[in-house]
């Protein structure tokens, strides 16, 4: 199933990859694609896996993606060699104990460059005493390999054994930043390429000044890396979890400069306009910031006409984009008041059709 992840196919997938946004992107005229690579193999800090029981035997499954047909999967090379470590002791360390094993439908990996690791257990079945005392003793085995904690989930359980997070440490320009991240929230899959998706970023804001505003911060991961070259930061962010999470990182970072609300991106529109009043705005006056720069890194479905609109607005705007497709609708509309300054692609999960791509626009 993996014959195509070879560390020899790295450099002509890359080169069809990026052939290939040339070509959908053709008609804004790009002077060049600046590509960053990625690790060829072991670059995914993050893995999860079915579990098929086969007697008293069991091991991890995932799905082929065309045919839908199951294969068995005893490594996995384009997770972290932590991962990978952790998959083979997970399972030697269960397969003996009825307990732990039984009804064990799914297990998540997350894993960081700092050496942490994350692993949840996934149920048809509530969890008692029992499994907690066995799966303490899975954690203490387990320590062995890395500093690792454990979750149990089931139906309206989550169990957590000792904390539900991971903490990573990047470097951006010989600079170290700490994040916080949480079990099931998002966060870059491949670490190695998030920092250099910081550096490009860092590098495309250097003496710009005034202020950043960040719609999607998720828990502050570009916000972060980015504040020193803003007099002020404001993010947002929906999700309840990684607002907590940013604001942890913001205060673990000493940043000083930063505030995050939780609003959508549409809410923020609506709040910029002056159509709705929102009480998580008080203390905030938005009439103060300066609006030169905007980061924007949305969901799959990219920005709808009304985010698209107010980023518009701003002198300056970063486009990290998941999604080619919604990027070239977008692009199609900032065009028409923007030029395209730089366009990056940024392999975050090699030998996929999937590419992270980064745009600085600049008012026209």
């Amino acid at each position: 199933m993996f014959s195509h992840i070879h560390p020899d196919n790295y450099q002509q997938q890359l080169n069809d990859k990026t052939q290939d946004i040339a070509t959908a992107f053709a008609d804004f005229n790009l002077r060049n694609i600046d590509t960053y690579t990625s690790e060829p193999l072991n670059y995914r800090q993050r893995a999860e896996f079915r579990v098929w029981h086969e007697g008293d035997d069991l091991y991890y499954i995932m799905f082929d993606s065309n045919t839908k047909q199951k294969f068995k999967v005893a490594e996995f090379p384009v997770a972290s060699q932590l991962i990978n470590q952790f998959m083979t002791a997970l399972l030697d360390n269960i397969r003996d104990n009825s307990l732990l094993r039984q009804r064990l439908f799914q297990v998540d990996f997350l894993t960081t460059l700092s050496g942490e690791a994350l692993i949840s257990l996934l149920y048809h079945k509530q969890l008692d005493e029992q499994w907690v005392e066995e799966a303490n003793k899975l954690k203490a085995t387990l320590a062995a390999i890395a500093p690792v904690d454990i979750i149990g989930r089931a139906k309206k359980q989550k169990i957590i054994l000792d904390k539900d997070f991971v903490t990573e440490r990047l470097s951006v320009a010989g600079q170290e930043f700490v994040y916080q991240q949480v079990e099931n929230s998002f966060t870059q899959p491949n670490g190695k390429v998030n920092e250099k998706m910081l550096l490009w970023a860092q590098q495309a804001t250097q003496d710009l000044g005034g202020d950043l505003i960040e719609l999607y911060c998720g828990n502050g991961n570009f916000s972060i890396a980015l504040a020193q070259n803003f007099d002020r930061v404001l993010g947002t962010e929906i999700s309840k979890t990684s607002v907590r999470s940013a604001q942890i990182n913001i205060s673990a970072n000493q940043m000083d400069n930063i505030d995050i609300v939780r609003m959508s991106s549409e809410e923020f529109s609506e709040a910029m306009n002056g159509e709705r009043e929102f009480r998580r705005l008080e203390g905030f006056d938005l009439t103060a910031y300066n609006y030169d720069t905007v980061l924007v890194d949305p969901p799959r479905a990219g920005l709808d006409p009304a985010s698209t609109e107010l980023v518009s607005r701003f002198n300056k705007i970063i486009y990290i984009s998941c999604n080619p497709e919604t990027l070239k609708e977008n692009l199609t509309e900032l065009v028409k008041t923007h030029t395209i300054e730089k366009f990056a692609l940024f392999d975050q999960f090699p030998y996929t059709h999937h590419v992270e791509t980064g745009v600085i626009l600049t008012k026209k």
